[in-house]
């Protein structure tokens, strides 16, 4: 018999997990995981965030360089899919809400069969139309907020929320379907990606006061918060992380009461990490994919190895997913998929000299394992960004018709089989100026404390990087947009790590804490739409800072000024308190009139 198993999870911190060495953690079965499975130390996701990182499952191949996100094109392979045609059974239990969004929503019938569990993040699933009530929060506010605090009302007890639901299909799958042969079930939980809502055991169990206003939903910008409050929403996520290992230990329940391990692979795995306060951060997106983020967790179990208890260093991807599927059920492989099977890793083989990572319009990131070069844009414009596709959607929406008023039907790539695309005018989440060209050693330097200035090293991971580009068929203005040429050698005029040295060195800087300003101060009380609609609040910023911001206040206009300014990397703490101060000028200027 040939059967396999993926247990994937979302926002999965390798560096909160036992087996890579956490401490302080309950996560018991993550140790017994890794104890039944082999390890691996070196494995990156590639194309960010959420879907584009499930496209690579499908698909075997970077997206994000043509690509932000969105669902899967006519021309994509799915595994999925092809284990399909090739007479295994594929079943899908989720309650990972986006792939029943505009953006995801081609992803779900690739499977045979699928059950999906509503009520995770601000997933549209109660209807409710008063307020719903809150706990004292320190969450701050956004679009989503509102639907996920009516969510919370209908899980109250641990058996209704949608990852025990989840988990329960998947077992049930397993269950069933226990004498026959040639099946791929997937088990995708949403968790534990924010909100880290958990029940009072678990965050009991990981020292959380539950007294205490909630604080299980961080921003996606700089830490404003006090250390006690930083930890205090840590220990929400390791809350959430037990109730996750606590469902993972079902998972290998049933491999041990029914000897699933003699004929089933089993692959535990995730789409990118999180960051919890480290390095001045939360989340992710908003700034370089470092280690936290990119740097995953991967435990893979082939029945056919029979290799446990050992660990890996050789360099893997997302990517190499898919194709391990098809060759564990000896599916061919598509021409079109770049990644590798990861059964030769088992027994000790290599499979890539580099790593490509990185979303649409940020860094284009490369490693070779010891190596992290991350490259920003060449200029502050970011540009050209264009977007390459049949399926005009973003996360939530389809393009609207402005966006598409410049839209060109042109040529195809190397993977599009013959089929053109349409070429759409981009817009990244972030300008990745901003932040600078970084490069680290992660054998001197694994928590990426130290960026070096090392020009001998920045052109051999620009070539590394733009040898693996190319062989992506990265369209021309990628290379444009980064400063690196699209045919030809890299040359020392190509490098950008000294040259952004000063704004590198500036995002790296701590922002203001909310202590650190009056209760009233203009940059807590002012929403973005307040100053983004006020000519003499828009007139205190720096014009560079206020381009940043309109793009911040299309996706959360209620945001308070404290809070973007926050995710805004060319502010500094002192900057912070000068706006501020200029803020207040403007307003007593408005009080006397």
């Amino acid at each position: 018999m040939k059967r396999a198993v993926m247990v994937m999870y979302d926002s999965l911190n390798r560096r909160m997990l036992p087996p890579y060495g956490a401490e302080d953690v309950h996560a018991p079965n993550f140790g017994r995981l890794a104890r039944r499975t082999v390890t691996f130390d070196n494995c990156y996701a590639g194309s960010m965030p959420c879907m584009p990182a499930r496209r690579e499952v499908h698909t075997g191949r970077y997206n994000f360089l043509h690509r932000s996100w969105g669902p899967l094109e006519p021309f994509d392979d799915s595994v999925p899919e092809l284990l399909g045609q090739h007479g295994i059974h594929t079943h899908l239990a989720t309650d990972h809400q986006h792939y029943w969004e505009d953006g995801g929503a081609t992803y779900h019938n690739r499977y045979t069969t699928y059950e999906f569990f509503r009520g995770q993040e601000g997933d549209r699933w109660k209807g409710q139309v008063r307020d719903p009530e809150r706990p004292p929060t320190l969450n701050a506010d956004n679009f989503l907020s509102r639907q996920d605090w009516i969510n919370r009302q209908y899980v109250k007890d641990e058996s209704q929320h949608s990852q025990t639901l989840t988990f329960d299909a998947g077992i049930e799958f397993i269950r069933t379907n226990l004498a026959d042969d040639r099946w791929f079930v997937q088990i995708e939980t949403f968790d534990p990606h924010e909100p880290f809502f958990s029940y009072d055991h678990y965050r009991r169990l990981q020292g959380v006061d539950t007294t205490a206003p909630v604080f299980d939903w961080p921003s996606y910008r700089r830490v404003i918060e006090s250390p006690s409050e930083v930890e205090r929403a840590r220990r929400e996520y390791l809350a959430l992380l037990a109730m996750c290992d606590h469902s993972l230990g079902r998972v290998l329940d049933l491999f041990d009461e029914h000897d699933l391990w003699a004929d089933t692979m089993l692959i535990v795995c995730t789409d990118h990490g999180f960051l919890l306060g480290e390095r001045g951060w939360w989340g992710k997106s908003v700034q370089p994919w470092f280690d936290e983020t990119i740097h995953t967790p991967l435990f893979v179990w082939d029945p056919m190895s029979r290799t446990a208890g050992q660990r890996r260093d050789a360099l893997v991807q997302t990517i190499d997913l898919g194709p391990t599927l098809l060759d564990y059920f000896d599916v061919e492989t598509p021409a079109d998929v770049q990644g590798r099977s990861l059964r030769a890793v088992l027994s000790g083989g290599a499979v890539r000299e580099g790593a490509l990572f990185g979303a649409h319009g940020g860094h284009v990131n490369v490693t070779d394992g010891r190596y992290v070069y991350m490259r920003s844009c060449a200029d502050e414009t970011n540009t050209p960004l264009l977007e390459y596709t049949l399926m005009p959607t973003h996360m939530r929406a389809r393009f609207a018709p402005q966006e598409l008023h410049d839209a060109e039907l042109t040529p195809g790539f190397t993977f599009t089989k013959g089929a053109p695309v349409l070429r759409v005018p981009g817009q990244a989440m972030g300008n990745p100026w901003w932040h600078g060209s970084l490069l680290f050693d992660l054998g001197n330097d694994p928590l990426q404390r130290a960026p070096l200035v090392d020009d001998e090293l920045e052109l051999r991971m620009a070539g590394l990087m733009v040898e693996l580009m190319r062989r992506n068929d990265a369209p021309a203005d990628q290379f444009l947009r980064i400063g690196l040429p699209a045919e030809g050698p890299v040359m020392s005029e190509h490098l950008l790590v000294r040259r952004q040295w000063q704004q590198a060195q500036r995002a790296l800087q701590p922002a203001a804490r909310r202590s650190d300003l009056p209760e009233d101060a203009p940059v807590n009380r002012l929403t973005l739409h307040d100053v983004l609609n006020h000519d003499r609040y828009r007139d205190a910023l720096p014009d560079d800072i206020l381009v940043g911001l309109r793009g911040m206040g299309r996706l959360n206009p209620t945001a308070t000024l404290l809070e973007a300014l926050a995710g805004h990397p060319g502010v500094t703490a002192e900057m912070m308190l000068k706006i501020d101060a200029a803020l207040l000028a403007a307003s007593d200027v408005d009080r006397v009139s």
